[in-house]
């Protein structure tokens, strides 16, 4: 059934479950969001500019990356490179969930991989593995919360400026990193998960020594794909759950 023929009060409930879903993404990426807007108006941006920023790009790693090489004056194709590295993955999600929304129009897919984060990725991910269709008004409930209060975020971040506490030191920019490997855990009973997630991280922390950040972001992603596609389900026994298979 199309998003356009639920009636209006399931529309509603729809909308509320996804944004319900995404009330500890805006937990724990609020701080980060405050602090991109603070560290924005010290490289020399306007508050303006810092909540346009955030509104266009809107990708907190990015966003951070693209700051810091403003505020150190380096060139901006390095910039747009270095941003384009840290974003890789996001070619892999909307590869990934693209099937899952092929029964959307055009112009609502593209408003759904604008407003595509890690998060959202594993949100519709997971409803989609559970049997169920992806909603577009389920999954902009989600969205849309992460993506409005980001932006009201930094915004206050922007205005506040100095004043917002070193996230390092409060502990906080632990959060969204056990948040994420929360959502990562969550798909555990897909086959291959773990070989996936080890020679992942082995190959993202190999990458972050030698090559350096951002690019061990894409690289570790990029062996996991690469191991999923040597070692099909269908072909080894490992990480496999009968229940998971085709």
């Amino acid at each position: 059934m199309s998003t356009e023929a639920i009636p209006a009060k399931s529309a509603s409930t729809a909308f509320w479950q996804g944004a319900r879903l995404s009330i500890p993404v805006v937990v724990a990426s609020g701080p980060f969001a405050m602090l991109f807007g603070a560290i924005a108006v010290d490289n020399g941006f306007s508050v303006f500019e810092a909540f346009l920023m955030s509104a266009a790009v809107f990708g907190g790693a990015s966003q951070m990356v693209g700051i810091e090489l403003f505020g150190h004056h380096v060139a901006p194709w390095l910039i747009v490179l270095s941003i384009f590295a840290v974003n890789f993955r996001h070619v892999l999600y909307s590869a990934a969930i693209g099937r899952s929304l092929s029964h959307w129009s055009a112009p609502k897919q593209a408003i759904a991989y604008f407003l595509l984060t890690d998060p959202q990725y594993a949100f519709a991910e997971s409803e989609a593995q559970s049997g169920r269709k992806v909603s577009f008004v389920w999954y902009m409930g989600a969205a849309l919360t992460v993506y409005f209060f980001w932006n009201v975020l930094t915004l206050a971040g922007a205005i506040a400026g100095t004043f917002i506490p070193d996230t390092s030191a409060l502990g906080i920019d632990f959060l969204l990193p056990i948040y994420f490997l929360g959502l990562v855990m969550d798909f555990r009973k897909r086959p291959l998960w773990l070989p996936i997630v080890i020679v992942s991280a082995i190959a993202s922390i190999v990458a972050y020594k030698t090559v350096g950040s951002p690019w061990h972001v894409s690289l570790g992603a990029l062996a996991g794909v690469a191991l999923a596609v040597i070692l099909p389900p269908s072909h080894s026994g490992i990480g496999t759950d009968p229940e998971h298979l085709p």
